[in-house]
């Protein structure tokens, strides 16, 4: 059995019904369903289960690569008029928890996630960070089952889109990220540096705390439901003190 599969969630006759509706609503296929049912499987879940099963945040780590390579190269050659610092921000805005969110919920990625007990009293299937998570781990998930190809083709079925929205201003997310490196970039020729302070709360409902460095200067900590919006959060601390954006 492939090492990532050791310890996938047990897949029963129903579960297997569910996922190939899955499949079939997105024109998608799968050798082994274990993989996608492991995509689906949120830390609060597998916490309830009894033997302890793995969640999808390993796989989640890999979909994150693979999603920004293919959207960068997607970039890259679309755009020829863009240079670096637009490539940036537009992929910045569009590989977000806000539009990877957004694209689960118009695949109904929220039917198929296995939650706790907890979790889903909360509405967790239906929180932002859980769906984008998701989505990076399904990514994975077909990665490994079928190919770069396979993984490409899938996140080329929405990536454009979200483009397209952000270059219309329908996309409204701001990147404070981005946005803070721009500033120092231009007026120091330095990048922030974030920290992670603390990391508390039990597995399913994680706080994570997170301080920049601006040279000598160190804005936060910020707060958030995982590192990436924590380092979100202390970007618009610093920019508040710096006085680009408003408390």
């Amino acid at each position: 059995m492939l090492s990532y599969l050791a310890k996938a969630p047990l897949l029963s006759a129903e579960r297997e019904r569910e996922l190939s509706s899955f499949l079939k609503d997105n024109d998608l296929q799968f050798g082994d369903l274990r993989l996608l049912n492991l995509a689906f499987t949120h830390t609060s879940y597998s916490n309830e289960c009894k033997g302890a099963p793995d969640n999808n945040e390993r796989l989640e780590f890999l979909g994150d690569s693979v999603l920004g390579m293919v959207t960068a190269e997607y970039l890259f050659s679309s755009f020829t008029r863009f240079h670096e610092g637009e490539f940036s921000k537009i992929k910045a805005v569009v590989v977000s928890e806000e539009s990877l969110s957004e694209v689960a919920l118009r695949m109904h990625f929220n039917r198929y996630i296995l939650v706790g007990r907890g979790e889903r009293s909360q509405g967790g299937s239906l929180k932002k960070a859980i769906l984008a998570d998701s989505m990076e781990a399904v990514i994975a998930a077909l990665y490994l089952d079928q190919g770069l190809e396979t993984a490409k083709r899938f996140v080329l079925s929405f990536i454009p889109q979200q483009v397209e929205s952000f270059l219309e201003n329908k996309l409204a997310y701001k990147d404070y990220k981005t946005e803070l490196q721009e500033y120092l970039q231009k007026r120091r020729g330095k990048v922030p540096r974030y920290v992670l302070v603390s990391q508390s709360g039990p597995d399913h409902d994680q706080v994570f705390s997170v301080s920049v460095e601006l040279g000598t200067k160190v804005y936060g900590p910020a707060e958030g439901r995982n590192k990436k919006s924590a380092e979100q959060a202390a970007a618009r601390m610093a920019l508040i003190a710096i006085g680009l954006e408003k408390g």
